[in-house]
């Protein structure tokens, strides 16, 4: 007992000697360690908590990215004789290429998160970490892209779009118009597009293919049906085996109430944990849900996951970027959609945690490093362009780490040095199945609901009717932007009576005033009348 007691206290004035030196230090003095009331162990369990909450982005981004098709075409297919490739061919060679392209989006992912927290947390010095937002990078993949290339736009098109998205952002945050750009959208609307992207993500996460639990399956009388079947067409998509019959979806489903218990009770990394307890048990061979079958491709993934430690270079995504279809209309309303998408989420984001953490000065509205915050943002989109993913954000996970103490940049610098030790683990981050990544994108679209107490259902049918169009389009159109426009078109049209009723009330009251105005001059007129006849 005494030993543990000694060995307890020699750590402890170990840990305040370390925490002491630090603060001392350049480095230190730098982050304002005790300026801000913190220190370096701090810093430290606050960086690991929000990374540990994060983390799932990795592999959920890839997924979702790599569902698109990617750079992949069908000079990638692997035709047989007497056969054509077709637009969306789907064989092994296709299959593939999309595999080698998910590893690319991993370390693109892991790329774009690591150098913006470590931008963050060096210019900025606040503890927020970064990473490709969820939202736009379903828009991106399943409405400009769509499912395997079959959108309106290639993916080299989609990251000039992200590119030009991004310099524009960063433009609005120089000049500081950020706030007056939010503002042109209307409030309902704003808070309605949370809500509807959440019901987007979990309606991508349930659906079967390469990026969900394979719940919702096409139905021809229906549109859509329950699913989760033992075998499926591989053209249409839908059940030909038994309904709900689906190993890998019980599996998910286990992993989702994981997810789901962890949160309840707070722990730390819920997400992350389901995931991994479901890809642990489908990375055994020879079960009924195991990732690895016994097919050349199942063979492949194997022996590429068999490596665990390995450096992958992009070799497919870095630089895809192309503005010849720039011409389209369809390529500005993007812009425009994931800027608006953008703006919104970073501002309601970044002031968020700075409230969390204390930092919001009451007087004027603002903190300190939210002009660098804004620029960092925007600057790590256009970097993330160029390698090939989607936007990146501020992540509403911090919040983890500013619990646990996080007050400095020294947080983000170390949630951007476990991505970078991400990168050494591409084997293992590849090989996690869409059954484990479905579960959060369900999750992500439950904790996206809770701004819809925010809408006034009541006692505002103008808010109610323009928040409802923009949730209930997103996704039965399957696109975001579609619930975006609907909303504020209904919102416009509705404002549109409330003036030109108010505008008839106007007239009408400058008519009496008018008739007023006539009848008394011409009341005072009629004896001066009568004066003169006499």
């Amino acid at each position: 007992m005494g030993g543990e007691l000694c060995a307890r206290n020699s750590w402890k004035k170990m840990k305040e000697d370390l925490n002491e030196t630090i603060a001392k230090s350049k480095l230190g003095k730098y982050f304002k360690l005790q300026a801000r009331k913190t220190c370096f162990t701090t810093e430290l369990r606050a960086g690991t908590a929000t990374f540990l909450t994060m983390a799932y982005i990795i592999t959920v981004n890839a997924t979702i990215l790599s569902a698109s098709g990617g750079t992949c075409s069908m000079s990638d297919c692997t035709v047989p004789l007497n056969q054509t490739a077709t637009p969306h061919c789907m064989n092994a060679g296709y299959e593939m290429c999309v595999k080698k392209m998910k590893r690319d989006l991993i370390v693109a992912t892991i790329l774009a998160s690591m150098i913006g927290s470590f931008f963050m947390g060096l210019f900025a010095n606040l503890p927020f970490g970064l990473a490709p937002g969820m939202g736009p990078n379903v828009y991106l993949a399943f409405n400009l892209v769509g499912f395997h290339g079959s959108g309106p736009i290639s993916y080299q098109t989609s990251m000039a779009i992200v590119l030009v998205e991004g310099c524009a952002f960063l433009a609005i945050a120089a000049f500081g118009l950020r706030a007056k750009l939010a503002r042109l959208i209307p409030h309902p609307v704003r808070l309605a597009s949370a809500v509807g992207i959440g019901l987007f993500i979990a309606f991508v996460g349930l659906q079967g293919g390469n990026q969900g639990l394979g719940l919702v399956g096409p139905d021809p009388s229906t549109l859509v049906t329950i699913s989760a079947c033992s075998s499926t067409d591989p053209v249409t998509g839908q059940c030909i085996g038994g309904k709900m019959q689906s190993p890998t979806f019980w599996m998910g489903s286990l992993g989702f109430l994981i997810m789901s218990y962890g949160l309840m009770k707070k722990v730390k990394g819920s997400m992350i944990y389901g995931i991994l307890f479901v890809t642990l048990i489908s990375w055994f061979r020879g079960t009924c849900v195991t990732y690895f079958p016994n097919t050349p491709l199942g063979d492949s993934n194997y022996e590429y996951f068999k490596k665990v430690v390995d450096f992958h270079f992009i070799k497919s995504t870095a630089g895809a970027i192309s503005f010849a279809n720039f011409n389209n209309s369809e390529v500005w309303i993007a812009i425009v959609t994931l800027l608006y998408v953008d703006v919104l989420a970073t501002t309601g984001t970044l002031y968020t945690m700075a409230e969390i953490a204390g930092f919001v000065d009451e007087d004027t509205g603002s903190f300190q490093g939210e002009y660098i915050a804004y620029m960092v943002d925007a600057g790590s989109t256009i970097v993330g362009s160029a390698l090939g993913v989607s936007p990146v954000a501020t992540y509403v996970e911090s919040s983890a780490g500013i619990r646990e103490g996080g007050r400095t940049g020294l947080t983000a610098m170390i949630i951007g040095f476990y991505f970078f030790l991400s990168l050494f683990f591409i084997p293992l981050l590849a090989s996690v199945p869409p059954w484990a990544i479905g579960p959060s994108l369900v999750m992500v679209g439950v904790m996206m609901m809770k701004v819809v107490k925010d809408i006034d259902w009541e006692n505002n049918i103008k808010e109610a009717v323009s928040a409802f169009i923009t949730i209930i389009l997103m996704p039965l159109t399957y696109s975001i932007s579609n619930g975006i426009i609907g909303g504020i078109g209904m919102y416009i049209a509705l404002s549109l009576y409330d003036k030109i009723l108010h505008g008839m009330k106007w007239l009408m009251k400058m008519k009496r005033k008018m008739v007023k105005e006539h009848n008394q001059v011409s009341a005072a007129a009629v004896p001066e009348h009568n004066v003169e006849i006499l």
